[in-house]
């Protein structure tokens, strides 16, 4: 019985990432998940629910012990105004007020790729953390991981019509669109390579006039396509830079072969309308960095 636990691993760390908005929570909540699975396993009944439902009441009931005492965590652009060039970098924000990303190999299970990806954009996982816990976890259960409306409300402990309710109100605080879309395959070989080679001409075509560029946990962040490009071409930042892909529009950035940084990629309006880069964080970049490997071979 314990071996049929694991298989459950990635969809129930693709749900807790998206209720927690950190992976490194997200693979807390999944151990102590299967932990408390495993204490209970003789009080399993598949009877009464199938083993995932009953995996994901735990995970619920694990998310929602943990934000109850979480601050919510947001990206660095909504926790202060847009900065102006060459202004101070400011005092850097705790991890914990961070939202941060996940590797796509984590997150989403390969049949679930095509189907669920947009759901764990950055953008959209950070715009989750905006809806109260309850209400989250019935929004990721009902539209994402496609539970019915009996389902969810037994995982919850709650009636029918409790949840749809619940998923009401929570689809009307999200209707205000995420200025956040997928991006093409093009576009992403485009500006990869206009910024790896300081192509300040190329990047013009491939940044979105409105573009925003943060560098967590600094609370930095600039506006503004021309503003953008004044600063990258005034600080060097892609002089010896190098891009390796780990997911989607995810990318470890190298400085004289070094790691440096995570960057997260959105699309606007059909062109690079964030660029999110995660500075000198190790423990991130040394998880992304493990699943390079396995988006390259996803991808293949």
């Amino acid at each position: 019985m314990e071996a049929e636990l694991e298989p459950h691993r990635t969809a129930l760390f693709g749900y807790c990432y998206r209720m927690l908005g950190s992976p490194f929570d997200a693979e807390d909540a999944v151990q102590e998940t299967l932990l408390r699975a495993w204490r209970r396993l003789d009080t399993f009944d598949p009877a009464r629910a199938p083993l995932r439902g009953w995996l994901f009441a735990i995970a619920t009931n694990v998310c929602l012990d943990q934000l109850r005492s979480a601050r919510r965590r947001a990206l660095a652009v909504d926790l202060a105004p847009p900065s102006a060039p060459g202004g101070p970098l400011g005092v850097p924000h705790p991890d914990a007020a961070l939202v941060f990303p996940a590797p796509d190999a984590l997150v989403l299970d390969p049949a679930d790729v095509a189907v669920r990806r947009d759901s764990v954009r950055l953008a959209l996982v950070a715009a989750l953390q905006v809806l109260p816990p309850r209400q989250r976890a019935v929004l990721i259960l009902r539209d994402v991981l496609a539970f019915s409306a009996a389902e969810t409300a037994a995982l919850l402990s709650a009636s029918v019509p409790a949840v749809n309710s619940a998923l009401q109100r929570a689809r009307a605080a999200l209707a205000a669109p995420v200025r956040s879309e997928p991006i093409d395959e093009e576009l992403l070989r485009r500006y990869v390579h206009a910024f790896t080679t300081g192509d300040v001409d190329a990047l013009v075509h491939v940044l979105h006039e409105d573009a925003t560029m943060s560098m967590p946990p600094l609370p930095f962040w600039l506006r503004g396509r021309a503003v953008l490009l004044h600063a990258m071409a005034a600080s060097g930042a892609c002089s010896g830079a190098s891009l390796v892909r780990c997911g989607a529009s995810s990318f470890v950035q190298y400085r004289s072969g070094s790691p440096f940084a995570v960057v997260m990629l959105d699309g606007r309006d059909g062109r690079i309308g964030h660029v999110t880069t995660y500075l000198h964080n190790s423990p991130l970049i040394e998880v992304f960095s493990r699943h390079s490997d396995e988006w390259t071979a996803a991808a293949a």
